[in-house]
């Protein structure tokens, strides 16, 4: 079940009349991966825009719509919990869960359990919700 459809679109819809953001230089050498860093040298081409077809730099009005951000793609708000107070304060219809990295086995079934019973979206749940040992 998709919720909030219509933030996700108009989220889409604004991220595809952005630019790429390419590393600059990343086209020239194999050795730079593509992912975005920022040009920081006093002369560099990319920062100033010195010429045409130079990719574009990342700006704050490049941002997507304020309420669709922190936005799961299946819709849900994305919320980290720790133990069950934490999941006590959220709503299933509209809430989604992310476990902890720090949280054991022991207490991640715990939320598990208590999360598939509320009916949350648990986004990484990686244990069983039924208290099997394995």
């Amino acid at each position: 079940m998709l919720i909030n459809k219509d933030k996700l679109a108009r989220r889409q819809d604004a991220k595809e009349h952005n630019p790429d953001f390419e590393r600059p230089e990343s086209w020239r050498y194999v050795r730079l991966e593509t992912g975005w860093r920022k040009p920081k040298g006093i002369d560099h081409h990319q920062r100033k825009q010195r010429s045409r077809g130079r990719p574009g730099l990342v700006k704050v009005g490049y941002g997507g719509p304020k309420d669709a951000r922190d936005l799961h793609p299946s819709g849900f708000t994305d919320n980290l919990v720790y133990n069950i107070e934490d999941l006590k304060k959220l709503d299933p219809k509209i809430d989604g869960i992310r476990i902890g990295h720090g949280v054991g086995t022991r207490k991640r079934r715990e939320i598990a359990a208590h999360a598939v019973e509320s009916k949350f979206k648990v986004f990484n749940a990686r244990v069983s919700p039924v208290g099997s040992k394995s």
